[in-house]
């Protein structure tokens, strides 16, 4: 039997575990549940598209790094597009949820999402409408590892950005003072205004940091795969199961767990069958509700 599944549950889960990072930090430190977080990811996939595009427009097409299906365009344009997520994360909340969260409504704010979710899908829809797109048409040829295992340069070169990016969050979270401050609220809010810790702060690097990982993983999905207005939606349920699994507010736990969840729905397609697919995060998520609803890094709230 081909061991491919693996590698693909691992692309698969490193998407969603980028993607469930932002979900627990919003979680973890605003209180509520993003259910336009999804959406988020899709519109930084679609940022990063139009500067793409604009870039070849203005300097001519760039060859592709080495094997890989994209040059330095994308690179620049990636990040890019993570800095415009960013600030549409910032614009939505300075327009609908900091409103919101003065009242302390949580529940207004977790229904508002979901309003907020409708709309920038249906608005991405409008302008770039329903038809998937790519960022390259590049064909690339997949090298034989063993055991049955096919990788692609492009395969390779996004776990070692996932790598890259997910050990850049844990060092920020725990070596600068600005992670130290996100923890220390996370955990004690009341504390963290008495001891002086500005959450104005706190609350913008919260929003910028999960909509850059939400805009990284959609651009992983867009460069794999294709891109959609419907991707962030098809990666929502996957990304609070791994926020949940993985315990709210762990980063090194949303991870993992996105990893768990991708590995397991790539076996559920190689054993059971594809349109099992959609129901292994499901199942995953109601079984840590009912025995270890704090998650696997999580602590139980007191």
């Amino acid at each position: 039997m081909s061991l491919q599944f693996i590698l693909d549950g691992l692309i698969n889960g490193s998407m969603i575990g980028l993607g469930a990072i932002g979900v627990t930090l919003t979680y973890a430190i605003l209180r509520f549940s993003n259910f336009a977080h999804g959406d988020l990811m899709a519109w930084g996939a679609y940022a990063t598209l139009a500067l793409v595009s604009g870039i070849a427009a203005l300097a001519g097409a760039a060859a592709p790094i080495g094997a890989l299906s994209f040059g330095w365009p994308m690179i620049v344009a990636a990040l890019g597009g993570m800095a415009l997520t960013g600030l549409l994360a910032l614009a939505l909340d300075w327009l609908l949820f900091a409103r919101l969260r003065d009242r302390g409504q949580a529940i207004i704010i977790v229904m508002a999402s979901f309003g907020a979710s409708m709309a920038l899908r249906s608005l991405l829809e409008f302008l770039f409408t329903s038809s998937p797109v790519y960022y390259s048409r590049a064909i690339q040829m997949a090298m034989p590892v063993g055991l049955g295992i096919r990788v692609t340069p492009d395969q390779i070169a996004l776990l070692v950005v996932t790598l890259a990016l997910v050990l850049g969050m844990h060092l920020f979270m725990t070596r600068s003072q600005t992670g130290r401050e996100m923890r220390a609220y996370s955990q004690n809010p009341a504390l963290a205004r008495v001891v002086g810790i500005d959450v104005a702060r706190i609350v913008r690097a919260t929003w910028l940091i999960g909509a850059a990982l939400a805009c990284a993983a959609g651009i992983m999905v867009g460069i794999l795969v294709q891109i959609r207005p419907l991707m962030g939606l098809d990666m929502l349920l996957p990304m609070f199961a791994a926020a949940i699994l993985g315990g709210i507010g762990s980063i090194p736990g949303a991870v993992l767990a996105g990893l768990i969840i991708g590995l397991s729905e790539a076996a559920t397609v190689q054993l059971i069958g594809a349109e099992w697919r959609a129901a292994v995060a499901f199942a995953i998520l109601m079984a840590v509700l009912f025995i270890r609803p704090m998650g696997l890094f999580g602590v139980a709230e007191r």
